[in-house]
């Protein structure tokens, strides 16, 4: 199942704009702010979106955009169709607004769209396009379900994973994930621990014995600059834990892969 990207960019206003869609949107319509505030009106209701608020629009809603002359307002967004994301979009209630905050894994997949979609017409990849979109959905509809007071993770927990996860390979304090998530150091330690089951070190290691993993089975780097890179500070201290971890040493592990 095939789909087509119409557009997807970055829009960025400071004098003013105003775009409407009385009749109804043509076509889906992602729209994520990420710098600013402006004022919407979706199916009638009046909204104020800020930084971390993501729009999810569907063909035939009435949509109307106002950023006011003064105030500075940044998005990106993608307008799209096609029976792939129709299906997607039925399986599941799809909220016209979201508070998601500002994941870097989703805006990744949004600049890569952005930079296959600027490549000249006869060597663009729509394959490539079609998966990215994909991935970008799925990854949406995550980032909307974890903010849903229902799902199993506090919304706050979730935060810290997410911290964790982008910052494991690097040098980090439990200090820097309590303040990532507006909580004091023994608040977010308890609170983790009782939703994960796992300590926030323990989270990161696991993490980081993944990346090292992978990094052993599909590359020559040598084992010391694999610790290094991969958070562990040492290779002694790497060796320690893998071998306590799966049993076999790193060197072992990758002569037997």
């Amino acid at each position: 199942m095939m789909t087509n990207i119409y557009f997807c960019g970055y829009s960025y206003h400071i004098n003013g704009y105003h775009s409407q869609h009385k009749s109804g949107y043509p076509s889906y319509l992602f729209r994520l702010q990420t710098e600013g505030h402006c004022e919407v009106v979706v199916k009638g209701k009046n909204m104020k979106i800020e930084k971390g608020d993501l729009m999810l629009i569907k063909p035939g809603d009435h949509y109307e955009l106002l950023v006011k002359a003064g105030q500075n307002s940044g998005d990106y967004h993608l307008v799209c169709e096609g029976a792939w994301v129709d299906e997607w979009w039925s399986r599941s209630e799809k909220p016209a607004v979201s508070r998601i905050d500002l994941d870097e894994r989703v805006l990744s997949l949004w600049r890569h769209i952005m930079i296959e979609k600027r490549r000249p017409a006869s060597i663009q990849n729509e394959e490539l396009a079609n998966y990215l979109l994909r991935a970008l959905c799925l990854s949406l509809e995550r980032a909307v379900n974890e903010t849903d007071q229902s799902f199993s993770h506090p919304y706050t927990v979730t935060r810290m994973m997410r911290y964790i996860e982008e910052h494991a390979t690097t040098t980090f304090k439990i200090e820097d994930v309590a303040q990532y998530a507006g909580l004091s150091v023994s608040r977010s330690v308890h609170l983790f621990k009782s939703s994960v089951g796992k300590t926030m070190m323990e989270y990161a290691q696991e993490i980081r014995l993944f990346a090292a993993m992978e990094r052993m089975k599909y590359t020559s780097i040598s084992l010391e600059q694999i610790a290094l890179d991969c958070g562990f500070g040492s290779y002694p201290y790497f060796h320690k834990v893998f071998k306590k971890k799966y049993g076999i040493a790193p060197g072992a592990y990758r002569r037997k892969g």
